[in-house]
């Protein structure tokens, strides 16, 4: 699956996978076969970190 590209498109659908699908960031990240530390990268850049007490990027 492709990630969008605009990183508040992307936080947004990351969030929302959070919420409604996945128990932590790790579980997402496998299920999408994608690189953890490269989507932490990249919502870091537009100044997001991972919560994991809340499951979602704030």
């Amino acid at each position: 699956m492709k990630l969008p590209n605009d990183p508040v498109i992307l936080l947004s659908y990351i969030n929302t996978k959070l919420r409604d699908e996945y128990p932590d960031l790790e579980e997402l990240c496998k299920s999408l076969s994608i690189q953890q530390s490269e989507l932490e990268g990249k919502l870091s850049a537009i100044g997001y970190s991972y919560d994991k007490e809340k499951n979602q990027f704030k």
